[in-house]
């Protein structure tokens, strides 16, 4: 069922979001690098360079923000207190030091990803909706399982530098904020066609994570 006749059949979107793009959110998690970054099989070098590819993600993500704050689509998901910008700049500063700028190049599919996120910002509000779930929503769950693990096998201090990225000091509720965020979804201001379209995009914005996993796991093979 797409998600025209899923809605006309009182089915929330924030369901339909989370049950189209399940077969690509378990492909990213699944992939190679990232079971052998939470396998604690790679250095803390893999963790900077993915922590970098982070950085040109959400520079796109929040740089197209500011201008989506009063659109009557977008802009009640743009939350001050999602904003993790200044985090990843200071783990970076942890991560490689103060002139931790010097030499940051994108992967190719980095470049791919942030470029289609700065797209739909600039060009169509609505599908920068599907990146900023994709991305904050995963941030508040998943994230955690990462950021765990890179305190237990890289010695970080507990949501302290080289982490704060997962730390979301201003929400204090994970779970009630995720609840309300959800009931944001379902109140999007888009009528069916453009909620499928959303949803497209939302597979898309997975499948170039994805590709991002890719290039990282060829960055960093496991010696067989």
């Amino acid at each position: 069922m797409d998600a025209t006749a899923a809605t006309a059949a009182g089915t929330p979107f924030s369901t339909l979001i989370r049950t189209a793009s399940h077969e690509q959110h378990t492909e990213a998690e699944s992939s190679s690098f990232m079971s052998d970054m939470l396998g604690g099989r790679l250095g803390v070098d893999a963790y900077t360079r993915y922590t970098e590819q982070l950085w040109f993600v959400y520079r796109a993500l929040e740089d197209g923000a500011e201008a989506l704050r009063e659109d009557p689509v977008a802009g009640p998901f743009v939350r001050p207190e999602l904003m993790r910008g200044a985090e990843l700049e200071r783990d970076l500063a942890h991560l490689r030091g103060e002139g931790w700028r010097e030499g940051l190049e994108p992967l190719p599919a980095t470049a791919a990803y942030a470029g289609r996120v700065a797209e739909c910002a600039r060009d169509w509000p609505a599908g920068y909706i599907a990146h900023h779930y994709t991305r904050y929503l995963g941030d508040l769950s998943g994230g955690q399982i990462i950021r765990g693990t890179a305190e237990k096998t890289w010695g970080f201090e507990r949501k302290g530098d080289g982490v704060r990225f997962y730390v979301f000091e201003q929400i204090s509720n994970p779970a009630a904020f995720k609840r309300d965020y959800r009931e944001l979804l379902d109140a999007v201001n888009a009528d069916d066609l453009e909620k499928q379209r959303i949803i497209d995009e939302c597979k898309r914005a997975f499948a170039l994570n994805t590709a991002v996993f890719r290039e990282l796991g060829e960055v960093f093979p496991l010696s067989a």
